[in-house]
């Protein structure tokens, strides 16, 4: 018996279109792709060239099917990434230098208002379980691939541009525990510890004790068996979600957790903070945020990160620290250090794109890749900025006197 094809099914499997597009259509396509100041040349179904006004352009952009071309004229950046993941629209050239002008060119001309309205569902507990299984326990052997060593999965620091990505989680890390003002014998609560970096980090080289709380059963495991076997017994890691801490401490801190809490949930994740730090407590949140209200693009949303959420500093303020009076006491925006840390990882990934491509696909791999070059673009193009907030109590005197631990000083 034949086959019988859906439209669909059709369109997934004809050939390329050979046709040639009529001169209406391809001076729409260059208008509403803005390819004079994209600087790309892009190629029509078939094989028509649409060239860049510039004579040199910064890549390539070839359209396959012509259903994606007219998906393209109407929403560019989504069409696009999910083209680049499927195979249907492929780059030749600057991949994260094409991105970075798609979101910059892109970003003068939309609303941000639309994208604002979040789920009911959105950080619950059951929704934030299947984004993380979705999400960080693909395998520990697939990030050790392109991590640093300690597997840090969050925003490094370079104290030089030419550091190391190792030394740059380091120093990151340093930062964090200084900017805290970490003293032996203190208690501190970690909420998302990812592989346990940080928590180890702090339990060591500044002999406070930590219980560091995740809902990554594989990331659990992992840094479990890190602590058993460098013998640091300081630290407990607890599979659980952050709306269960409890006890008291000194210092709480959240370093690329809240992008998964869900504006919902901001209140109850100040109550825990409210709950636990004592009366001299203080606190820092690291994050993934916006300078306006706005979801992630939907192929973030689709493919990456479910249900996450890059927040604003009022949106941060309002919702987590101002309904149990915490101060802010210091905010700062590590944006381009971030672009440093994806490219460092985006290199790395790429040195093993052989074995990856072997262990999960080649679509896997493109949509790492789109992911990893689209997360670069956004910190260069300024769509997204990264935030450490410094909190503490309202009432609390027992904060820095000047910013020394900027530059590693002491202050008092």
């Amino acid at each position: 018996m034949a086959e019988v094809l859906t439209g669909t099914q059709r369109e997934q499997t004809a050939e390329p279109s050979r046709r040639e597009w009529p001169g209406w259509l391809r001076r729409w396509a260059v208008e509403r792709l803005d390819l004079d100041k994209l600087g790309i040349d892009f190629v029509l179904p078939g094989g028509t060239r649409l060239a860049s006004a510039s004579g040199r352009p910064l890549a390539t952009v070839r359209v396959l099917y012509a259903l994606d071309l007219f998906r393209m004229l109407w929403d560019p950046e989504d069409t696009f990434a999910e083209g680049y993941t499927t195979g249907r629209v492929e780059v030749e050239g600057d991949l994260e230098g094409l991105l970075e002008r798609i979101y910059t060119v892109s970003r003068n001309r939309r609303s941000p208002e639309w994208y604002t309205a979040q789920g009911l569902l959105e950080g619950s507990r059951d929704r934030a379980r299947a984004s993380v299984r979705r999400h960080y326990d693909l395998g520990n052997d697939f990030y050790a691939r392109w991590l640093d060593r300690d597997m840090i999965y969050t925003c490094a620091y370079f104290p030089r541009a030419d550091a190391t990505l190792e030394e740059a989680q380091i120093a990151k890390l340093d930062l964090v525990c200084r900017k805290l003002r970490l003293t032996p014998g203190e208690i501190v609560f970690e909420a998302g510890c990812g592989w346990g970096a940080l928590a180890l980090y702090m339990a060591r080289n500044y002999g406070v004790t930590v219980r560091a709380f995740n809902i990554s059963h594989e990331q659990i495991l992992f840094a479990r068996e890190r602590a058993a076997r460098e013998g640091i017994s300081n630290v407990e890691f607890v599979e659980d979600d952050y709306r269960a801490i409890s006890g008291h401490c000194d210092a709480f801190v959240s370093v690329g957790m809240l992008e998964h809490v869900g504006t919902r949930h901001y209140e109850a994740l100040g109550r825990v903070m409210d709950r636990t730090l004592g009366p001299d407590g203080r606190g820092l949140l690291h994050f993934i945020g916006r300078n306006q209200p706005r979801q992630l693009n939907r192929w973030i949303r689709r493919h990456i990160f479910p249900d996450a959420y890059a927040p604003t500093l009022d949106e941060v303020c309002a919702g987590v620290l101002r309904p149990t009076n915490f101060s802010v006491l210091d905010v700062e925006n590590l944006r381009l250090h971030y672009a440093l840390t994806l490219r460092h990882w985006r290199e790395r990934f790429e040195k093993h794109e052989p074995a990856v491509r072997e262990q999960y696909g080649a679509e896997f791999v493109r949509t790492w890749r789109m992911y990893l070059a689209g997360s670069e673009a956004s910190f260069v193009s300024g769509s997204v900025q990264l935030f450490q907030i410094l909190f503490a109590r309202g009432e609390t005197n027992r904060v820095h006197w000047t910013r020394d631990w900027l530059t590693g000083g002491k202050s008092a």
